[in-house]
């Protein structure tokens, strides 16, 4: 396919992760990747080196990296019994990574003709279905669940406060994805990343601040 000329970036995961983006979802686009979103301030700030000396701009910002922390049988994790430094490593990965390289990276988007934020998401940071027991959101994930209801609550302050500039920041929700993650169960990741790649191309009157599956908004 020709290439469509676009820049995008997205942050790998340190280690088991439900999201699919990767490089082979978008082939036409110039993608760059990197590992390890948490390490320090200095690593970040070196990755928006390369692509300010590879790219001069960003057009979209894919924030794929995601770990669960440790589970027990059937990937549960007891609320009345979680170790607290489990927690933060966890919240550090899911959260404050997709905070620190985002605003690492705002001054790359902000050259962008169409400037693009697709933060991978879960249904298990939807509250609405999580306090629904007709709704099956898999076990109980005292750790990891709450992590993705702070990002969902973090992409729509990041869309409020970037509107008007033409960023538009969403969340998607792969689904259960062949990934090391989930032992490879679940549909394939090329499959899965088709409503990221949405999110990613939206035009410039797509919505911002939303949460998004396959089937369309997620709630919150």
């Amino acid at each position: 396919m020709t290439p469509c000329g676009c820049r995008c970036a997205g942050s790998s995961p340190r280690r088991r992760t439900r999201s699919p983006a990767s490089p082979r979802t978008a082939p036409r686009c110039s993608w760059t990747g990197w590992r390890r979103p948490t390490e320090p301030r200095a690593r970040v700030a070196e990755a928006a080196d390369l692509l300010e000396r590879t790219a001069g701009r960003l057009d979209v910002l894919v924030n794929n990296a995601g770990v669960s922390g440790e589970t027990g049988p059937g990937w549960v994790q007891d609320p009345t019994t979680l170790d607290l430094d489990a927690v933060r490593a966890v919240v550090d990965v899911n959260v404050y990574g997709v905070i620190r390289v985002t605003n690492a990276l705002l001054p790359l988007l902000r050259r962008s003709a169409a400037p693009r934020v697709v933060n991978v998401s879960s249904s298990v940071g939807s509250l609405t279905w999580q306090s629904n027991p007709a709704v099956d959101v898999g076990p109980v994930m005292a750790a990891y669940s709450p992590t993705k209801t702070y990002l969902n609550a973090v992409t729509v302050r990041y869309a409020r406060q970037l509107a008007g500039t033409g960023v538009l920041v969403n969340a998607v929700c792969p689904g259960l994805v062949a990934t090391d993650f989930t032992g490879f169960q679940g549909r394939p990741a090329q499959q899965a990343a088709a409503t990221a790649v949405r999110l990613a191309t939206l035009p410039g009157d797509g919505p911002t601040g939303g949460f998004f599956n396959d089937e369309g908004p997620v709630p919150w």
